[in-house]
């Protein structure tokens, strides 16, 4: 069954960085320098994308020296799906009338 994804602007900002693709290496550590969030913020929402099924990883095949192997991660259809429908969705919300005085409906 389907993981229900509560898409805060955490996960947004993850999915985005995701859909740039960066010359298509994308990693967690990556990620987490270019949105600035943690990664104590950016690894458990990048599980929860994963096991949605929005987000898919590759391993680095071989294993460079000084550093452990990367989890290269791209979105899956259903991801872009889901980043293009809340992107339209967060527009949509900041283009609403906010309506100045009182007496609404008055």
């Amino acid at each position: 069954m389907a993981q229900r994804i509560r898409i805060t602007t955490p996960t947004l900002m993850v999915m985005q960085a995701i859909a740039q693709g960066y010359d298509g290496d994308v990693y967690g550590l990556l990620i987490s320098q270019e949105t600035g969030l943690g990664t104590g913020t950016v690894y458990p929402i990048l599980e929860r994308l994963e096991g949605a099924g929005w987000v898919e990883g590759r391993w680095e095949s071989e294993q460079p020296s000084g550093r452990p192997r990367r989890r290269f991660l791209s979105l899956t259809n259903l991801g872009r799906t889901q980043l293009e429908t809340a992107l339209a969705a967060r527009k949509s919300r900041r283009h609403m009338p906010t309506w100045a005085g009182g007496n609404a409906g008055a």
